[in-house]
């Protein structure tokens, strides 16, 4: 155990530097009492100008050092995070307070993130078309956007920037990255990371501050594209900044996500999926649980499966082997929680199932099964917790209407072996993300990520380096003609 608080400080211009902001500290959820993780301060507007200031001014010489040495910095930093992996892993753990398992499989998928988009500098970048001129080549190049803006949440300290700043920098793009204000340490090690890897001094800048300061970022003209996890408030604040200047944006903005059982559907195999979906990392993934829709005959055996389930989890420090989850993020988010299902149970839902929580001082949420029906706010509102509800569908159209009752669609699961129930699902359910037999959780680096309607904002999804190439990239059209020879 360290010390008293580790001592972090922004990158701006490849110096590490103190903000001239206040005091901050982030601190264990599962000890909030104890010793701060990390403490520093926060950079005001005028630093962040700075930021963007440094990676304009860098990025005419990144842009010229070309996509392979760029995937070769990547792939090192790649190798140095996983020769700290289990420091880093230790870090998450604390600071954000989910299970030493879940951050170790973090660190890996980052990792693996990594590796993946330095591959990624290898493939084609451009095409060749035909010309009716029999002298002429047709063919595209890609082109940095410019300047990044990049602003990740708590859940995924160190993947998601992975998912966003890999590529952005891969494609010669220079990044102003604010993280989130509860994870800061994990965002100082992934950007010292980086910064050792060789990312040159101004191609990177990590700025630590409150999340009111993102506005200041985006609305920066100097910020030429802008990627985004968040809430929808926050999207929808950042839509109007971005947009209304003409720059890019990429954002991803929760879900409400349904799982269907269908009567012929093995209930022991989906109630464990559908429980593993909704309480790994205490509930707070985007693409979790939050409704499970029961349909026709499958409703009882179902219920009694996802009790027996959720009456035997095990919640306690993520640093406890025997922890199966962890404390939500902070004692607000705790709050927030229990009001939710205060609210809900007022408003007609019951629980039917809940486990216990540790007796000591921690940002500790009981994962809790309620049982209802869309008369409670919580079928529509996302709650970011292991607080799913569980609801009644008579038939298919039934269960597929109740699915799509939401602004979201993020993630949606699927469990039957009808194939014509399948179909039908893939083709209607609002969701970016389908599976059949699998937990709306987890996904492939290599295949697109995204949502529809208020989950995402329609531009090129995250994940895939075609879907990323595209946002992080400018498309030109060359048409190259031989002069006529005299």
């Amino acid at each position: 155990m360290m010390n008293g608080p580790q001592k972090i400080r922004s990158l701006i211009g490849g110096e590490w530097v103190n903000g001239d902001g206040g005091d901050v500290r982030s601190l264990d959820p599962a000890d909030p009492d104890g010793a701060a993780v990390a403490a520093y301060r926060a950079v005001t507007e005028e630093q962040i100008d700075a930021a963007v200031g440094a990676a304009v001014a860098a990025a005419r010489e990144w842009d010229q050092v070309g996509v392979l040495a760029r995937g070769t910095i990547l792939r090192r930093a790649a190798d140095i995070l996983d020769d700290r992996a289990d420091e880093v892993a230790q870090l998450m753990t604390r600071e954000h307070g989910k299970t030493l398992t879940d951050s170790r499989i973090e660190v890996a998928g980052t990792v693996e993130t990594l590796h993946y988009h330095s591959a990624a500098s290898r493939r084609p970048n451009g095409a060749t078309y035909p010309a009716t001129h029999p002298e002429e080549v047709v063919r595209t190049l890609r082109r940095p956007v410019g300047v990044v803006g990049i602003i990740t949440p708590w859940n995924f300290p160190i993947m998601i920037p992975a998912w966003k700043i890999a590529p952005a920098l891969l494609w010669g793009n220079t990044v102003v990255w604010k993280p989130a204000s509860d994870t800061p340490a994990c965002a100082a090690v992934f950007a010292e990371i980086l910064h050792e890897a060789g990312v040159p001094s101004g191609v990177l800048n990590l700025v630590l501050a409150p999340g009111s300061l993102g506005s200041h970022l985006v609305g920066n003209s100097a910020i030429d594209a802008v990627s985004f996890t968040g809430s929808v408030p926050v999207g929808e604040q950042i839509r109007a900044t971005v947009t209304g200047r003409g720059a890019r944006l990429q954002m991803e903005l929760g879900g409400h996500n349904p799982a269907l059982v269908f009567p012929d559907a093995d209930v022991e195999n989906a109630a464990e999926l559908i429980v593993a979906a909704s309480v790994n990392s205490t509930g707070q993934k985007c693409t979790a649980v939050r409704r499970i829709i029961a349909v026709g005959n499958s409703y009882e055996p179902l219920r009694e499966a996802l009790v027996r389930r959720f009456t035997a989890l095990r919640v306690g420090p993520g640093t406890d082997s025997e922890s199966e989850l962890g404390p939500v993020i902070n004692a607000r988010a705790a709050e927030e929680i229990t009001s939710a299902i205060d609210q809900a149970v007022a408003e007609g839902a019951e629980v039917i199932a809940q486990a216990p929580i540790p007796t000591t001082v921690g940002c500790w949420v009981p994962p809790t099964l309620l049982e209802g029906s869309t008369d409670q706010a919580i079928a529509r509102q996302e709650v970011f917790g292991p607080v799913p509800l569980l609801m009644r569908a008579d038939d298919l159209d039934d269960a597929i209407g109740l699915a799509n009752d939401t602004e979201f669609g993020l993630t949606a699961s699927v469990f039957t072996d009808d194939e014509r129930i399948v179909r039908r699902c893939l083709a209607d359910l609002t969701a970016g993300l389908i599976k059949v037999n699998g937990p709306n959780t987890g996904s492939e680096i290599h295949a697109p990520f995204g949502g529809l309607a208020a989950s995402s904002f329609p531009a090129p999804r995250e994940q895939a380096s075609d879907s990323a190439a595209e946002f992080f990239s400018i498309t030109k059209a060359a048409y190259q003609r031989l002069s006529p020879v005299t």
